[in-house]
């Protein structure tokens, strides 16, 4: 029954789905239309939201990017190929494809949102090495797996909460951080990671397509004899000169790459000693590039491994200011803080985590990332939560906004399954040399959406902090 309903949902969203860009736009308008119908605003008002949201989330944006390929780059270092290549020898059938691709994905999502690469490069190759394997389904493997992310390091919600002097605290919404121990060290957070890490893998062997026709990456490479692209150090080496020269030895040499490596551990122990375990976006950037930089060795071999990490966010490049303009139609219009009031209203000591859950997965959809979401409910949903929270002790409060938005994160996180944004990420990897879309992956998501759906409400509801 599970696998005939995935394969039903899977011929549906390849009959409607949209490109991901025209999925963009489509919301565009209809978040526009919503704003004019329901608020009322001049239609040069909306015009001029929807312009001004393209440049409100630069720096944000930035950060996204530099997590993203800062990421990759350790993806490709000698160390981690090496373990992916290891780790391929043990693996033989297509269910443990699955369940492995699932489990160690939800484990290294936990580190980084950014590191669904690195089990996007696993996934290719046991798909290369295994007979048999589904190639859409173990696409959707992995893109599933990379929710995880939101109980782990890079969970931004939470690191906004922890970052000193936020625009939540400038706003005066906020009078004080909130540490992680509310947050990514609550028992509500390790409860949702055990709910990915050790639920999920074995949710998708369940849901296995049991279809003759499957679609295996041989079949599906449009160029069988595919080269394989040089290893860094040996493209490194090719840039060299025929002669012995200054410029190769700074290129080529490792003194330097320790000297910045061992600024940016002096760094990073500083921070962590000053500030306790505080964790946020700039911190978790650095941690990477100097990862990163230890694992290439060389400067050179650091360079390549940035480029080839770039190509892959070409699609964040310029999509992202599109949904950031559906966040300005939704901010400048008023409409997102309505939306959040509308959910709020209703809301009650008992219920506020529910629909603070709910408002983050629709919101998504015309936001697909949560820091922008956040930015735009956040501030609605935190003061509706103080208001029902009001005369409770301050650490009550703390912990009821900490659950609110949570949960925000939860919803938002969950909604991305069928948000085919964040699949920019998986498919330059996946999606060489095969014709593959969103709509090809989606159908198989439907179904652990609506799993997860219930078992999250529940969590984010009754589970103790």
């Amino acid at each position: 029954m599970f696998t005939k309903f995935g394969e039903i949902a899977t011929k549906v969203f390849e009959k409607y789905m949209p490109n991901a860009f025209v999925f963009a736009m489509l919301l565009t308008i209809i978040t526009g239309i919503i704003a004019f119908t329901w608020l009322g605003p001049k239609p040069i008002e909306i015009i001029k939201g929807w312009y001004d949201g393209f440049w409100s989330l630069l720096e944000f944006g930035m950060q996204i990017i530099l997590i993203i390929i800062t990421g990759f780059a350790i993806a490709l270092s000698p160390t981690v190929n090496n373990g992916i290549g290891k780790l391929t020898n043990y693996i033989k059938t297509p269910r443990q494809v699955y369940f492995f691709v699932v489990l160690i994905g939800t484990l290294l999502s936990l580190v980084s949102f950014g590191w669904v690469v690195i089990t996007c490069v696993l996934a290719r190759e046991l798909a290369i090495r295994t007979k048999g394997v589904n190639y859409p389904f173990l696409v959707a493997c992995v893109y599933f797996s990379g929710g995880s992310w939101v109980t782990g390091l890079s969970s931004s919600i939470p690191l906004l909460l922890g970052t000193e002097n936020n625009y939540l605290i400038e706003a005066e919404i906020l009078s004080e951080i909130i540490p992680t121990s509310y947050t990514l060290g609550s028992g509500l957070s390790i409860a949702m990671m055990a709910l990915y890490v050790l639920f999920a893998p074995i949710m998708f062997l369940f849901l296995i397509p049991k279809t003759k026709h499957i679609k295996e990456l041989d079949d599906m490479l449009e160029d069988n004899t595919l080269k394989k692209e040089l290893s860094i150090k040996d493209e490194a080496l090719s840039l060299n000169l025929s002669y012995t020269s200054v410029s190769d030895r700074l290129n080529n040499g490792v003194i330097l790459q320790i000297c910045i490596v061992l600024m940016g551990l002096t760094y990073i122990i500083y921070h962590f000693y000053t500030k306790g375990f505080q964790l946020n976006f700039n911190i978790m950037i650095f941690i990477f590039l100097m990862v990163g930089l230890a694992l290439h060795k060389t400067p050179m071999r650091y360079v390549i491994a940035m480029k080839r990490s770039s190509s892959n966010v070409s699609g964040i490049l310029y999509q992202y200011p599109f949904y950031a303009g559906i966040m300005g139609i939704m901010l400048y219009t008023g409409l997102g803080e309505k939306l959040a009031q509308v959910m709020a209203s209703v809301a009650t000591m008992e219920t506020y985590p529910f629909f603070a859950y709910v408002t983050g997965g629709l919101i998504n959809f015309a936001i697909p990332s949560a820091g922008g979401e956040f930015a735009v409910v956040g501030p609605s949903i935190i003061n509706a939560v103080k208001d029902i929270g009001a005369g409770l002790p301050a650490n009550q409060v703390s912990a009821m906004i900490s659950r609110a938005s949570l949960s925000i994160a939860y919803g938002e996180s969950l909604s991305n399954v069928l948000q085919p944004f964040y699949l920019l990420l998986v498919f330059p990897i996946m999606g060489k040399g095969i014709k593959i879309q969103a709509r090809d992956v989606m159908g198989y998501l439907v179904l652990p959406f609506i799993v997860f759906f219930i078992i999250q409400s529940i969590l984010v509801t009754w589970m103790p902090l």
